[in-house]
Order: structure tokens, then C-alpha cells, then sequence
């Protein structure tokens, strides 16, 4: 069974929540377009637009290393570093007082997902 779809499933929901998110606050503080005077609604629309341009990327990466057939427990690695540095990042910068270790060490998790896959699928067609 695939691998992918699930996360992929997962990563759509929370995408989602942060839509709903940001909508909220928007509603709340009655801002049709940009962040307005609210720094809860900046942060918010940062953290669904970071997930945004990290996430698609990423999943379209480890999408390759599994069509290619890499081992399993390797895909599924990457996919729970990405969806722990994902969700860490998200609570750290959703904070108005933030605690910058979230938010790095969700940025952390995040690369090592999408850096060891790039260098992952580059390695596979290098000696393919």
C-alpha cells in the first residue's frame, strides 16, 4: 500500500485548519485583505503560507523516493520529520509571544525532510 496519500491526506487537513484559522481571525478583526493592526492575523497568515511553500515541495519529493522504490521505513521517516516540523512550526509562530525553539526546531525537522530527499533522489539518479 502506498504511503504517500495518507500523509498527504493528513497534510490537507491541517492545511485546511490553518485556513480556517486565518478566515477567523479575519472575521474577528475584520480584515478583508493583508494582516490589518492585528498581529494574531500576520502570524496566522504566515504560518499558512509557510506551510503552504514548504509542504507541496516536500510531499512531491518523497512522492518520487516512493515511486522509485525506496524502503518504506526511509519514506515514512521523512514523512513524520516533515509532519513534526510542520506542526511545530505552526505552534511556535501562531504564538504572539513566541517561543523561537518551536518555531527553529520546526524548521529544522523540515529541511532534514526536504534536504535528505533532494539529496536522496539525487544520489538514486546519479548511480541509475
Amino acid at each position: 500500500m502506498p504511503i504517500l496519500p495518507i500523509y498527504a491526506a493528513l497534510f490537507g487537513l491541517i492545511f485546511v485548519g490553518l485556513s480556517v484559522r486565518t478566515l477567523r481571525l479575519r472575521h474577528r478583526y475584520q480584515v478583508a485583505v493583508g494582516p490589518g493592526e492585528a498581529p494574531e492575523l500576520q502570524r496566522a497568515m504566515r504560518v499558512h503560507a509557510n506551510f503552504a511553500e514548504y509542504v507541496p515541495l516536500t510531499l512531491l519529493l518523497l512522492y518520487f523516493l516512493e515511486v522509485y522504490g525506496q524502503a518504506r521505513l526511509l519514506v515514512h521517516l521523512f514523512c513524520l520529520l516533515l509532519l513534526t516540523g510542520r506542526l511545530l512550526h505552526a505552534f511556535g509562530v501562531s504564538q504572539v509571544q513566541e517561543n523561537f525553539n518551536y518555531r527553529v526546531t520546526g524548521m529544522a525537522l523540515t529541511f532534514v525532510a526536504l534536504i535528505g530527499a533532494s539529496l536522496r533522489l539525487l544520489a538514486l539518479g546519479m548511480w541509475q
